[in-house]
């Protein structure tokens, strides 16, 4: 059974950081591609970040970019989202989920002309973590 879990959400001031985990099981990390959505109160859920399958590549919206990263640890069956920099306009529901399709690419689910990252590609989700910025 496909499971995600994320967590390590917080509360943290305004130009900390963070570190979310999503914790996999049911595939392996690098079988499908793994993207961190987010969702403010009264807000559509956006995407945020996405990394690939096929070859680790990595895209994110532009309102996080330069300040989030994120990364996989497949031997801990882990990805992550390292929050820098957080802003107030960064607090939400952080949600990780996956596409269900081996080997595929982030690619498939960014635009550039929007530079955004599209959920509708993801086939299994988890529960969300909180993440609060005070200012």
């Amino acid at each position: 059974e496909v499971q995600l879990q994320a967590s390590g959400g917080g509360l943290v001031q305004t130009g900390g950081s963070l570190r979310l985990s999503c914790a996999v099981s049911g595939f392996t990390s690098d079988d499908y591609v793994i993207g961190w959505f987010r969702q403010a109160p009264g807000n559509k859920r956006e995407g945020v970040s996405c990394i690939s399958s096929s070859d680790g590549s990595t895209y994110y919206a532009d309102s996080v970019k330069g300040r989030f990263t994120i990364s996989r640890d497949n031997a801990k069956n882990t990805v992550y989202l390292q929050m820098n920099s957080l802003k107030p306009e960064d607090a939400a529901v952080y949600y990780c989920a996956a596409d269900g399709v081996l080997g595929s690419h982030c690619g498939a689910y960014y635009s550039g002309s929007y530079h955004s990252i599209d959920e509708g590609g993801m086939d299994y989700w988890g529960k969300g973590t909180q993440v609060t910025v005070s200012s």
